[in-house]
């Protein structure tokens, strides 16, 4: 349980989670709809053979086993990959770079879909910094946290269209 040290009181305790796309409210629904996104009153379209699946459920306190912060070196064994430290989206918001192949494992700093950034602990300044940092990587393949994965080309197109919409 490795998390960047902005995040260790978010994961620290318990919570509640729910599959349940009225629950999610507007400021996060919209920019799907927005992009033409179907949101299905229920966010899955499958469950495990065998089993259902509870829409609204707890999850259990998972505390920090690990403090990532930005520069910091996770090393795999076969792969060593380097810890961005990527704000705007959640402040404690991490990318793993691999610069050996230019791979980079971006979760919900950017993908290829409407980017989340009016959400409870968002920041527009700082998804823009992050957005001008992760341009100027020389990425090969961005594996996002959503949609397909894409290479340097588009992440030139998604960074840019969001520092356009923004300044």
């Amino acid at each position: 349980r490795a998390v960047h040290e902005l995040e260790v009181g978010a994961v620290a305790g318990p919570g509640i989670t729910s599959l349940l796309s009225e629950h999610l409210g507007e400021t996060v629904l919209a920019p799907y709809r927005e992009a033409g996104y179907d949101i299905p009153a229920l966010l899955i379209d499958a469950v495990p053979p065998g089993g259902t699946v509870q829409v609204v459920s707890e999850i259990a306190a998972a505390p920090a086993t690990t403090i990532l912060r930005d520069g910091d070196v996770v090393d795999c064994g076969d792969r060593v990959f380097e810890v961005l430290h990527l704000p705007g989206h959640s402040p404690g918001g991490i990318g793993l770079w691999e610069a050996a192949t230019g791979t980079l494992l971006s979760g919900d700093a950017i993908y290829d879909g409407p980017l989340l950034d009016q959400l409870d602990g968002s920041d527009i300044d700082a998804y823009l910094v992050s957005m001008e940092r992760l341009r100027a990587l020389p990425v090969t393949v961005v594996h996002g946290g959503h949609e397909p994965s894409f290479g340097r080309d588009r992440l030139v197109q998604l960074c840019n269209a969001y520092l356009d919409a923004h300044r």
